[in-house]
């Protein structure tokens, strides 16, 4: 007779229902990360309307824009003629008495307008305009970097709802296992030591749940400085996508990034604005005219009128002019540099956030197929073995905390490729189009 059937008829009973508990905890087991997943809470915030949100409220992309609006504004100005000059004189007044009655005393209106060098009002108006262009690209720029910034705070929140959830799940799995380790140390199946390693089996699932919550509260901040919003607004649960279709070649993202991404675009103006500037440059060696009308009123004799040309010398090129060009030349060649700088940076960016994701699609795929329905084959082997005693406690428990932490991983992939994926919208400068 086996020793099930020499206990008391209590005894018996306490252990055929500890026994279909752990039955229901094998099955538990089996039903994988999507379900556990599937199963957290209902999704507030979904990514289109964070989006939305850091293009309405976020106060640095209201800045750059405001940046580029003020640089916009001086286009006009910068083509514009030279104010002319008014001029009020008494001439020629006698310093005894101060009278009007000599022929050459009169009161004068003279007006005055310098004509710049012919082209150098155009080449002024083009390099503010470039460089106005540039910084709208700027902004452009910034809003795609913060999409993409709170892109990286919104998985990762996204990430840790999931990954409590599964920890949530194994906590309850660990208490079944602690009642059921509890039941059959009350009839003398197992020794202490199986009851005390079950409570810090709970114990230490719970600290991971504090430490996990804790982490949740400083992303939710951060997430809501890039919305533009107060730092304790709550943020509920979060959306994780599946992994869609495979990327694009790295030849295509880098072909989309030299169409789109306004950093990029913004470098080029850059140098087409230095460029400009190296024009106006040149055109201050010339001269520049200076016409003038004035009309002369005599009190007591007949007005007069004059008309006067002027011309404004570059006598000091060396001082003045060639330094000048010099400096315009010199930020030409600044320029150009950065845009290849960036060119290359780009390029390095686009490789390594296409191989993260890539790395996590295959191994999101690995862990799906194989590696979680093993581990999950593991915890029933475990948990049958564990019925009849072949197997101890802490067998039972790495073989559950072994399925655990590989869906922790799998939810931590899921959200490290739309974290990449998040990257490569910015560096594309399609931000948001793909949502």
């Amino acid at each position: 007779m086996n020793a099930v059937a020499n206990r008391s008829p209590v005894a018996r009973a306490i252990w055929r229902d500890r026994r279909r508990r752990l039955a229901l905890v094998g099955i538990a087991c089996l039903l994988g990360p999507a379900t556990l997943i599937a199963q957290a809470a209902p999704d507030t915030l979904r990514l289109a309307n964070a989006i939305a949100m850091v293009r309405q409220q976020s106060p640095m992309l209201a800045a750059a824009r405001s940046e580029a609006e003020a640089l916009r504004a001086r286009i006009a100005p910068a083509g514009a003629m030279p104010d002319p000059t008014l001029t009020l004189g008494l001439m020629n007044r006698p310093l005894r008495g101060f009278g009007a009655d000599e022929p050459m005393t009169m009161n004068q209106v003279q007006l005055s307008q310098e004509l710049p060098w012919p082209g150098t009002l155009a080449a002024m108006r083009r390099q503010a305009g470039l460089l106005a262009g540039a910084e709208a690209l700027a902004a452009a720029e910034v809003e795609v970097s913060l999409v993409a910034e709170m892109a990286q705070r919104y998985f990762a929140i996204a990430a840790l709802d999931r990954t409590a959830v599964i920890h949530e799940r194994t906590r309850d799995l660990l208490r079944d296992y602690f009642d059921v380790t509890t039941a059959r140390y009350a009839v003398g199946d197992v020794p202490q030591q199986d009851v005390l390693q079950a409570q810090v089996a709970v114990a230490s699932m719970t600290e991971t749940l504090v430490v996990l919550a804790q982490r949740r509260v400083a992303e939710v901040a951060r997430l809501n400085a890039t919305l533009g919003r107060d730092a304790r607004a709550v943020v509920a649960a979060v959306e994780l996508p599946s992994i869609p279709e495979p990327l694009p070649g790295i030849d295509s993202l880098m072909a989309l990034a030299a169409a789109g991404r306004p950093a990029l675009r913004a470098a080029a103006v850059r140098v087409d604005a230095a460029e400009a500037g190296v024009a106006v440059a040149r055109r201050e060696q010339y001269p520049a005219l200076m016409l003038g009308a004035a009309w002369n009123h005599r009190p007591a004799f007949d007005d007069m009128a004059s008309l006067m040309v002027g011309i404004r010398l570059p006598v000091r090129p060396g001082s003045r002019q060639q330094p000048r060009i010099l400096e315009m030349d010199a930020m030409a060649a600044m320029a150009a540099a950065m845009t290849t700088e960036l060119t290359n940076q780009t390029w390095a960016a686009l490789v390594e956030d296409r191989a993260e994701a890539e790395r996590a699609r295959a191994l999101t795929e690995l862990y799906a197929t194989a590696i979680l329905p093993q581990a999950s084959a593991a915890v029933e082997a475990a948990l049958s073995a564990y019925r009849v005693g072949s197997v101890d406690y802490m067998t039972l428990v790495e073989s559950q905390m072994t399925v655990n932490r590989y869906q922790v991983e799998l939810v931590q992939l899921t959200a490290t490729y739309h974290q990449a994926v998040a990257r490569i919208h910015a560096l594309t400068g399609t931000a948001g189009d793909a949502r």
